[in-house]
């Protein structure tokens, strides 16, 4: 691979980088059922412990549900609580499902994603319509945070899988969108790639074949 030496070991994030995802329809939907003056709770609740706690396993989708429904201080119903927790999944695009298909044949792929159970029985449906008869077998092995009890960008989640899949951490390249994930990556050894773009993946396997 251009510029990247060693490489036997992909590793890639889910949202944005495999399947595309788009908070904003998540807060639209909130928004739809809260008073204007409260629509900046919603990012807050973002980045809550408890929000947290359900990427990490810590605490189980009953629970969260309840959480929604305390932090908001609404008596929303657990159909529509998961309607709107689900609503940020858009779609994989084919292109991206067919690049990892190719690479499957060259290379050892992984998905580490912050992720939590509510999304994930979505995503595994969308990948067993898209690509049938290759889920999860897509895949080496799903590192998962709220499977793990851990969460990027932690370097603990990034050695632990190091440590998994039996490969050194120059040996694996880790793409993600976020760059304080990328960071957390660095930091434990591993080489990183920037997905910037919606074409960022795609443009970069053109590169380096």
């Amino acid at each position: 691979m251009k510029n990247y030496h060693g490489i036997q070991f992909l590793i890639f994030d889910l949202g944005n980088v495999i399947y595309d995802i788009d908070y904003q329809l998540t807060f639209d939907k909130l928004n739809s059922r809260l008073p204007e003056h409260e629509h900046e709770k919603i990012k807050e609740f973002m980045v809550s412990t408890h929000h947290f706690d359900l990427e990490t396993g810590k605490i189980n989708e009953e629970a969260f549900r309840n959480g929604v429904r305390a932090f908001f201080g609404q008596e929303w119903e657990d159909g529509w609580i998961d309607e709107v927790w689900n609503s940020l999944l858009v779609d994989i695009p084919l292109e991206r499902l067919d690049l990892l298909l190719s690479l499957k044949s060259k290379y050892k792929l992984y998905m580490l994603s912050n992720t939590n159970a509510i999304h994930f029985k979505v995503v595994e449906e969308v990948f067993r319509k898209k690509i049938p008869g290759h889920w999860p077998a897509l895949f080496d092995r799903l590192f998962l945070s709220h499977e793990m009890g851990l969460r990027k960008p932690d370097m603990a989640i990034y050695q632990q899988v190091v440590k998994e899949i039996g490969a050194e951490p120059s040996q694996c390249l880790f793409f993600d969108d976020l760059e304080e994930n990328l960071k957390g990556a660095k930091d434990a050894g591993l080489q990183t790639f920037h997905i910037n773009h919606p074409k960022a993946l795609i443009r970069f396997f053109e590169n380096v074949q």
